[in-house]
């Protein structure tokens, strides 16, 4: 196996992480969010493609009944990923209304794009047609231009599908360009940096590859120097793709803090919020699950699951409120560490679990401590402590707290 072999099959690998990585988003996100789900498919689109130009994939498929059917398959999957990455650039531009003031860039992409749709389909059909009628396909090949130089018919082919790449190639160059030059965050410009440099380098490929290909048909190039040029482009191709996959990906990375802190939130709540929806089993929208399986959950984004969360264990606690006398909170507070910490949330809600569990009867709301977080993150904060101190207490801790309530209740005067 060459170097370059080799780096075809990292290259495959990194961009099939990255399609998996940001499938979830893209599948089970937002019904609007059509800017995800036009990146993925272009990710997932080179992914395919890049597999077929792996060695072991390339050999297999060219050796097949369809000769040299890995390069169809390439160019088809290429094609479909060109057309989604088309379609990315104009979903950016989604804030900006039709009828409304829309800057010139914008509605060159919009144009460029509504193009590319119909250009798709024309491609795939003439490279089709083109495959099967005018591409001598008489043996496999392994490197097909290189194999390939000098023949008019294969020029033909890959001309047309150079012509749709590299066309497309600028397009994503100038306006990721633009997009640098206004990028507000330093993640942001950075990514769009390396993809901008990515498609410059794609049309370099393009055109030196055309060039090759036609002056090949007036001078037929010797076979050292046809696979040494083809192995120089696709070394080329596979820097390009590393900046692509990797300069995609950096703006993402900027919020792979939040999502670990989400995971984290989510891994501490679970203790406490799965035994409180054990408790009131019709109060959360799923029957609660195992922590490992509520964390490889991709049907509901992590943020919204540990506000619904934090939401379900508020309303648990209403319910609780019913079934415990207003002593339980000094009793939890005597306990504790004081008025409003966690230990002493912590030992109101043990007691009053235990309070319910025992057949109390409900009644009416009890006294509960107030809650000072400002906004939805501080909420989630404050139950995570809770949550921590909640782990710390046993059934046996927490039962002399709901005596002592209960005592207390029966010595104050009616």
């Amino acid at each position: 196996m060459t170097p370059l072999d080799l780096a075809g099959y990292l290259i495959a690998g990194l961009m099939t992480a990255v399609a998996l990585w940001r499938m979830p988003a893209a599948l089970w996100g937002d019904e609007e969010d059509r800017r995800r789900r036009a990146l993925w498919g272009c990710y997932a689109g080179f992914a395919l493609a890049l597999w077929t130009k792996t060695r072991f994939v390339r050999v297999g498929l060219n050796d097949s009944p369809v000769t040299d059917l890995s390069v169809l398959i390439k160019h088809y999957t290429a094609t479909i990923a060109i057309l989604a990455i088309l379609s990315y650039i104009v979903a950016i531009y989604g804030q900006y209304e039709d009828e409304g003031d829309v800057p010139r860039h914008v509605r060159f992409a919009r144009l460029i794009q509504q193009v590319a749709a119909k250009a798709s389909v024309a491609t795939l059909v003439l490279l089709t047609v083109l495959f099967f009628t005018v591409v001598d396909r008489s043996t496999p090949s392994d490197r097909f231009v290189a194999d390939h130089a000098g023949q008019w018919g294969a020029t033909l082919y890959m001309s047309v599908f150079y012509l749709y790449l590299g066309a497309a190639s600028a397009v994503c160059a100038y306006q990721w360009a633009l997009a640098t030059a206004g990028a507000r965050t330093r993640h942001l410009r950075v990514g769009l940096g390396m993809m901008t440099f990515a498609m410059f380098i794609g049309v370099g490929y393009t055109v030196s590859r055309t060039l090759f290909l036609w002056v090949s048909v007036v001078d037929d190039p010797s076979e050292s120097f046809a696979l040494r040029f083809d192995e120089i482009t696709e070394a080329a191709q596979v820097v390009l793709f590393a900046f692509f996959a990797v300069g995609a990906s950096v703006p993402a990375l900027s919020n792979v803090r939040r999502r670990a802190k989400l995971w984290r939130a989510q891994a501490r709540l679970h203790g406490l919020w799965y035994e409180l929806m054990t408790a009131f089993p019709d109060q959360p929208f799923e029957p609660p699950r195992p922590l490992l399986r509520e964390l490889t959950r991709f049907d509901t984004p992590a943020d919204l699951r540990v506000d619904r969360w934090a939401a379900d264990i508020a309303d648990a606690v209403e319910k609780l409120r019913h079934y415990v006398p207003d002593t339980l909170l000094p009793a939890a507070e005597a306990a504790g560490t004081g008025p409003g910490s966690p230990l002493a949330d912590a030992y109101w809600i043990k007691a009053a679990l235990l309070a319910r569990d025992s057949g109390a009867p409900a009644g009416d709301a009890a006294a509960v401590a107030a809650q000072h977080a400002t906004d939805q993150d501080g909420e989630v904060a404050r139950l995570v402590r809770v949550a921590a101190a909640y782990r710390t207490l046993t059934p046996e801790r927490a039962r002399p707290v709901l005596e002592a309530a209960a005592s207390t209740g029966k010595e104050q005067p009616a």
